[in-house]
């Protein structure tokens, strides 16, 4: 959630000597510190309030305020307004056409139905598809602490572990689980790849961490917004899946990585595949099987591609 309300006003006037005279200016023009936001949403008929926005169809038009108060279902108009008044600015707007929800209101309304603030959901051990890096054992995946884990029945190496909305796990199987976490986990690495955190919009900075001594990669990529400190950890390959060169190789040999879950690709979840080609700067190079031929991919410390070789026929097919 944002903790900042952006208003457009007049420019002011522009300084001939200015650093980036063709960036646009951000200004701060009301701010709520996260103790205000708590306060603010710590009241059940001010959260009922939002989600009575959203029962009413906020997100395609305004609300009446009298359809608002109706549906909330209180006796007082007086006491309503006053909870009415706390939300706008911040959390919902008001027009001459009624109320509707600012981005931060909706954001609240989201994780209240995914079941972010309100569950703690659990799911035993299920079958899942792939195979394990580590020892080609089979995989089965389970659901704690807010978190979706996929690891291997035989030697327990974790192939993928990351936080997932309860609400995901509700109306579906666990094949169509997997899928759409395979497509959540992917989206955000990928947004976090293109310089977007994918928690606050943040500007990203992306790097390759060389750790010899670790137990898990020895090299890595570490994302780290510059706004809100969201930080995610990967293996180099997760990095490339939306990288146009190797989305063609694959694709030529009849695999989509936009669908096929990304822990079935060793080069994804682990550094297997991965040589370390510079330490200072670090530089990586990662060998793609695929179908009996490969590609090679140079990657540099900030995690820009530098060359994409052509395919190769490799003697076993990985």
């Amino acid at each position: 959630m944002s903790q900042h309300d952006r208003i457009v006003k007049p420019p002011k006037e522009a300084s001939s000597d200015a650093e980036h005279p063709s960036l646009p200016e951000a200004r701060t023009e009301a701010e709520l510190l996260p103790a205000e936001v708590f306060g603010i949403l710590g009241n059940d008929t001010r959260v009922a309030i939002l989600r009575a926005l959203l029962e009413l169809g906020a997100d395609e038009k305004p609300v009446r305020f009298t359809d608002l108060f109706n549906n909330v279902e209180m006796e007082d108009s007086a006491n309503f307004s006053y909870h009415l008044r706390q939300l706008t600015g911040h959390f919902i707007k008001h027009g001459s056409a009624g109320y509707s929800f600012r981005y931060p209101g909706r954001k609240v309304v989201s994780a209240i139905f995914t079941g972010t603030l309100t569950e703690r959901t659990q799911l035993g051990f299920f079958p899942a598809s792939g195979y394990c890096y580590a020892c080609d054992g089979n995989l089965h995946g389970w659901y704690v602490d807010d978190t979706l884990t996929i690891g291997c029945t035989e030697c327990s190496t974790v192939q993928v572990s990351y936080p997932f909305p309860s609400g995901g796990i509700d109306d579906r199987s666990t094949d169509d689980l997997l899928q759409a976490f395979h497509h959540y986990v992917r989206h955000h690495y990928c947004l976090a790849a293109d310089g977007v955190c994918p928690e606050c919009t943040g500007a990203v900075e992306s790097s390759l961490i060389h750790r010899p001594e670790s137990d898990a990669l020895d090299v890595a990529v570490e994302h780290l917004c510059q706004r809100c400190n969201y930080r995610l950890e990967s293996a180099v390959g997760v990095t490339l899946l939306d990288h146009a060169g190797v989305l063609v190789f694959f694709a030529n040999n009849g695999v989509d990585l936009n669908t096929a879950p990304f822990w079935h690709f060793d080069w994804c979840v682990s550094d297997r595949y991965t040589e370390l080609v510079s330490a200072d700067p670090v530089q990586v190079k990662l060998t793609l099987p695929c179908n009996g031929e490969s590609i090679q991919v140079l990657v540099d410390a900030d995690v820009s591609v530098v060359t994409v070789s052509t395919p190769s026929p490799i003697a076993d097919s990985q």
